[in-house]
């Protein structure tokens, strides 16, 4: 027989399966995660019912139990993957060559983009806001945002990028209320569609009053 390639044997088959079937679990997972994520990004977490996921996603109510075993769990894992999404995000800033005051704007014009366009964000942070109803453990909000902004805002005062008497602790905090009140304003009145324009208007007079 010429030729590189030979036909899959039973063994191969059997070889190959599992790491297959893990790989298809894997995107089906992924699946359930995004569209369960437009549905609570669309209302809240009390009006969705598991059926909702099942029928957006086009798969019966068993099948979606069979990856996560309550809503619950559904909904903790989208706020997982929300949050998930940006030590590669970054990771990537950090090596860019960026000033540290300049990864700062870099990356929330980043999530301002995001909360936009992607659903997981959308959702992760309408699912802290109802937190309370939701019977499973969150990661408290606003605490990573805080302390990653207090870290590149210190990074800043140490190559004397920040005005004179600005701490970056509070302006951290500052920062963190400011973005998140616009993004909870976007949503309420646009769904996200004007938030990138609040961005900037904040973006200017912000960055005026921490430059120095």
């Amino acid at each position: 027989m010429t030729g590189t390639h030979r036909p899959q044997t039973a063994r191969d088959a059997a070889r190959h399966g599992p790491a297959l079937k893990q790989e298809r679990a894997f995107q089906t997972r992924a699946l359930i995660l995004d569209k369960a994520a437009e549905l609570f990004s669309e209302s809240n977490y009390r009006s969705v019912s598991m059926q909702d996921v099942a029928d957006r996603v086009g798969m019966t109510k068993g099948a979606v139990y069979f990856h996560f075993r309550s809503k619950e769990a559904l909904a903790a894992a989208v706020v997982a993957c929300h949050y998930e999404r940006w030590p590669p995000v970054v990771e990537e800033i950090r090596n860019g060559g960026l000033s540290p005051l300049e990864a700062v704007e870099e990356l929330l014009d980043r999530a301002a983009l995001a909360f936009r366009d992607d659903p997981i964000m959308q959702a992760g942070t309408q699912l802290q806001l109802d937190r309370d109803t939701i019977n499973a453990e969150l990661p408290a909000p606003y605490v990573y945002w805080t302390n990653l902004l207090t870290d590149l805002l210190d990074a800043a005062r140490a190559e004397n990028q920040l005005r004179t008497g600005v701490r970056p602790d509070s302006a951290a905090r500052a920062l963190v209320a400011a973005f998140f009140g616009i993004q909870h304003i976007s949503h309420t009145l646009t769904r996200h569609g004007d938030i990138v324009g609040r961005w900037q208007e904040l973006r200017e007079l912000f960055f005026h009053s921490l430059r120095a």
